[in-house]
């Protein structure tokens, strides 16, 4: 189990929680939320020793594994050794034994390879790789990748191996910040198996509300300057949450922190044609990567069109070409009559330059010529940035706030047509339900990327699904699409 006596964190003149008593159990897995800047990311750093508490004290298991983030500091090393390194006491033993093979062998160095030999058996030492190995397996890391060095794979697959590496070595506690960022469908569903099998205590920072009603059996609500705890994430369980501030004498609680932006797309002011994109025989190659062949799809209006399927299976590429910031190798795409195209790319660099002394209210003002200040002060307000936020340099704003902020320009534009590359990325679960709400009751046409089974059961009526070679069209929410290939 993980004991918090008395925490608090201050940063400058703000008290992110205070003498914060609690204990998490093992046996117990437990989602910690608040708002983006409620102290989810500090609560973790301190519970690992990586930040201090203006006073309080944390008590840890021996074994904790946690979701690094630092893919650099393993660029050169092999990815099965990666993921041995999250246990730390056996990778230690195993690095000084192989260490001291290289020397000529005293009995000193004979004992000593000896008490090496017994950590290394008492922790599993002699069955390390193969154990890696299914890690690896299970979260889409194929066999001829495990002996490759971390730098030749993709970025979004060195994360999933770092995440391997948290899971390896049956730690008694688990820290976990938003570990389905670089997965797909497929391998959520594998981390969701292995933690419900997990025995120890699990702590989760996560904005897919789905694979926290999943995977969580309590909720641990960062919010008043304190950490509530109550059961589960579902709408029918709001009360609990509501009943346990009630417990809580009025004068223990703070000012609650949390905040939630009004996201809506105002009706188009002008109206597409019937058939939104004609995509007719498109082929797409990077180099000698093949990614789309002979590709034929129509879009229609008011179609609400989820993308899935597996990272690099081609999602963010169609969403580019639609978009028109690709070209294509072959083939066609017929753009509709007076389509107006909102586009949110998953790299935000791409419509914001962080090099910029650009405000937010600047950027968020050349969205649309002749717009006046009292819509982009509006605009911005809905959008979390109040005050003087709304002239914060664009160079310094939080990934949240970046997404905020594109999402803001989408809205002041009245576009017919959305085109959302993964828009949930940095968004906290007040934002994420917001834009879903929002698509749900958008009168145009959205074409989403999306990992966030919520979003995609609740704002699409459509699926496109790259988990083949052809990508195939499905009439229905992902709800519908997972339960019909599961008769198949």
């Amino acid at each position: 189990m993980i004991t918090l006596r008395d925490i608090s964190k201050k940063i400058g003149a703000r008290t992110l929680f205070e003498d914060v008593t609690i204990t998490f159990n093992s046996g117990c897995r437990y989602g910690l939320t608040g708002p983006n800047g409620a102290g989810k990311s500090t609560l973790f750093n301190i519970i690992l020793g990586i930040d201090e508490p203006s006073s309080g004290s944390v008590t840890l298991p021996r074994k904790v594994g946690f979701l690094k983030q630092n893919i650099a500091q393993f660029s050169e090393m092999k990815v099965i050794d990666v993921v041995i390194t999250g246990n730390k006491r056996l990778a230690e033993a195993l690095s000084e034994r192989d260490a001291l093979y290289e020397l000529e062998i005293t009995d000193a160095i004979g004992i000593r390879l000896g008490e090496l030999e017994e950590i290394i058996a008492e922790e599993d030492g002699y069955s390390a790789e193969s154990d890696a190995e299914v890690f690896l397996n299970g979260i889409g890391i194929p066999p001829e990748w495990h002996h490759k060095k971390m730098h030749s794979l993709p970025s979004d697959r060195q994360f999933r191996v770092l995440l391997c590496q948290a899971l390896f070595g049956s730690p008694e506690a688990l820290l976990l910040d938003e570990p389905t960022n670089h997965l797909d469908l497929e391998s959520i569903g594998w981390l969701e198996r292995f933690l419900h099998n997990y025995n120890g205590v699990l702590i989760v920072v996560s904005h897919d509300r789905h694979f926290l009603n999943a995977v969580t059996t309590q909720i641990a609500d960062l919010d008043y300057e304190t950490i509530i705890i109550y059961p589960g994430t579902r709408a029918s369980q709001v009360q609990s949450r509501l009943r346990e501030i009630e417990r809580l004498e009025p004068q223990e609680l703070k000012k609650s922190n949390i905040q939630r932006p009004y996201i809506r797309f105002y009706p188009p002011e002008k109206v597409s044609g019937q058939t939104v994109f004609k995509v007719k025989d498109i082929s797409k190659s990077y180099d000698e990567t093949l990614v789309f062949n002979l590709l034929n799809f129509e879009v229609s209006r008011g179609d609400k069109i989820g993308l899935i399927g597996n990272n690099g299976k081609g999602k963010t590429t169609l969403i580019k070409l639609l978009a028109g910031i690709l070209p294509l190798d072959s083939g066609f795409i017929e753009v509709g009559h007076q389509v107006q195209i909102g586009y949110f790319p998953q790299n935000h660099s791409e419509v914001i330059d962080k090099k910029s002394n650009m405000t937010a209210f600047d950027w968020l003002k050349n969205r649309r010529e002749g717009v006046n200040d009292q819509d982009i002060r509006s605009i911005l307000g809905k959008m979390l940035f109040s005050g003087d936020d709304a002239f914060k340099s664009i160079a310094h704003l939080s990934g949240g706030e970046t997404a905020r902020l594109i999402l803001g320009g989408i809205m002041l534009c009245n576009y017919n047509v959305l085109l959302l590359d993964e828009p949930n990325n940095h968004l906290d679960l007040e934002a994420v339900s917001a834009l879903s709400w929002a698509l749900e009751d958008f009168k145009g046409t959205v074409i989403v990327a999306s990992h966030d089974r919520d979003l995609l059961n609740n704002a699409t009526n459509k699926i496109i699904a790259f988990e083949t070679a052809k990508p195939c069209v499905f009439e229905g929410n992902l709800e519908g699409y997972l339960a019909a290939r599961a008769t198949k």
